[in-house]
């Protein structure tokens, strides 16, 4: 019986549209949790380390472009088509309070310390609203220049960030004057801004493009052009060496924050038939080359691999990638320990992804007594000048 693990994500099904914002909480003494804005109007509340529905937020009438938690996951936001923004009990499901808006709000966000609300879209009016008197009148931060598409907090809530559907750059607003100080300028209009857990970068998507920006002192620190266009990126909120992206491929890609290359996959191997002929695998310079009598395809970079002894003669049947979504991916986030990254698609689906890969559980018995894995290197020193026959079966096989 074949008992290998392959690294496939966790699927969360539910929404009937596609998911359009993505949002962990951070880690509460219950655990953290991940809130998905969808354009079927039903935000959705789930466990964020094992996807489990935990309820749905029913109230809107039009898309939901946004949701967020505070930071104890006790209360939910969400931003609607419908010209409202919604406060919800995030235990009851219940509407707090409804802000209503003169159009589409495109975004919203709470401040780190919990009691203000902030709100953007089609109006190209930033509110603050006051969670403490949500009665009283919102302030009204200086008109944006276009429609609002992302908000953030940073600096403990004294700098708020913004970014417009309909031009590029990214402007940072003093909350004491209501007046931009600084524009990150980029040529296309920012999909997506995010602020690391550790308040020192701000990454974002414009373009096929990935920029991370100081955020203290704003300037550039890194830009890497992705291979098609991007909508979304999040950057690993531990060590902060590696970011995720996720746009109109339908991949999900993880990239080194240092250098900008695409990681590696993990491989598996078994044995394989396919028009009665057994296909061939080699190892060259870390890529795998599958050849199966009709075409040669270069599958991925290899990052280890796992029973070297069962290569022999055999192909790849299951890899640990990171292509499932059947429409554009939207949206990604890591979760706030940095093991997972979600991501959300037109397909009207969430994948959860774990950011370490799987093995087997025979490699599982062999590190608990202390045995070693096996490397790519090893792999390509025991394949080096290993003959394979007509038949496909390698010598010792």
């Amino acid at each position: 019986m074949d008992k290998k693990k392959v690294a496939v994500p966790l699927v969360c099904h539910g929404h009937s549209r596609p998911v359009v914002d993505l949002f962990y909480s951070p880690v509460t003494p219950d655990g953290y949790f991940l809130i998905s804005a969808s354009k079927d109007s039903n935000p959705m509340l789930r466990n964020g380390e094992t996807g489990d529905w935990i309820g749905t937020f029913q109230g809107h009438k039009g898309a939901v472009w946004s949701a967020c938690l505070d930071t104890n996951a006790l209360r939910a936001a969400s931003g609607s088509a419908d010209f409202s923004a919604k406060i919800w009990d995030a235990l009851t499901g219940d509407v707090l309070h409804s802000f209503e808006h003169k159009h589409i709000v495109r975004a919203c966000a709470f401040s780190e310390d919990t009691h203000m609300l902030l709100t953007g879209g089609f109006e190209k009016i930033l509110r603050v609203y006051d969670l403490n008197r949500p009665d009283a009148a919102p302030r009204e931060i200086e008109k944006s220049p276009g429609s609002v598409r992302t908000v953030t907090w940073l600096h403990s809530d004294q700098t708020i960030l913004s970014s417009c559907t309909d031009m590029g750059g990214v402007r940072l607003w003093d909350v004491r004057s209501g007046k931009i100080v600084q524009t990150l300028e980029t040529k296309s209009p920012v999909t997506s801004a995010e602020v690391s857990q550790d308040g020192r970068f701000i990454t974002t998507t414009d373009g096929s493009s990935v920029k991370f920006w100081d955020a203290n002192h704003y300037g550039l620190v890194k830009s890497y052009n992705m291979p098609c266009a991007v909508e979304s990126a999040s950057l690993e909120p531990k060590y902060g060496n590696k970011f995720v992206t996720g746009g109109e491929d339908m991949w999900v890609r993880v990239f080194d924050f240092f250098t900008g290359e695409e990681l590696g996959k993990l491989i598996y191997f078994n044995r394989f038939h396919r028009n009665d002929r057994t296909a061939l695998c080699h190892v060259l310079g870390g890529c795998l080359v599958h050849n199966c009598g009709q075409a040669t395809v270069f599958i991925s970079h290899i990052e280890t691999v796992h029973e070297t002894h069962r290569t022999y003669g055999c192909v790849p049947l299951k890899t640990a990638c990171n292509k499932g979504h059947h429409g554009p991916v939207h949206c990604v986030r890591f979760s706030p320990v940095g093991e997972s990254y979600a991501s959300g698609s037109e397909d009207g689906t969430i994948r959860i992804w774990q950011l370490s890969p799987a093995i087997s559980e025979e490699q599982e018995a062999a590190n608990a007594n202390g045995k070693t894995k096996v490397g790519v290197n090893d792999v390509e020193r025991k394949i080096e000048g290993f003959h394979i026959p007509k038949d496909g079966q390698g010598e010792g096989s």
